[in-house]
């Protein structure tokens, strides 16, 4: 729950959408609900259409190899 919430917050701070995608379904990066709504347990894919090294550095820690 710790670590949602600090994703959540870190992608509230970008002036642009970030979007958290599994197969078809998009959700709102920004939204706590949105994202506690997705299984968190599949490999998401995290869009966002700005070069944001302070928001990629915070990504890298979720990010599957």
């Amino acid at each position: 729950m710790d670590a949602v919430r600090d994703f959540v917050r870190a992608a509230e701070t970008c002036d642009y959408d970030v979007d958290i995608s599994y197969n078809r379904m998009v959700i709102d990066a920004k939204s706590l609900m949105g994202v506690l709504s997705l299984d968190l347990t599949k490999e998401l894919t995290v869009k966002f259409c700005e070069e944001d090294l302070h928001f990629m550095n915070i990504l890298d820690k979720y990010a599957v190899s």
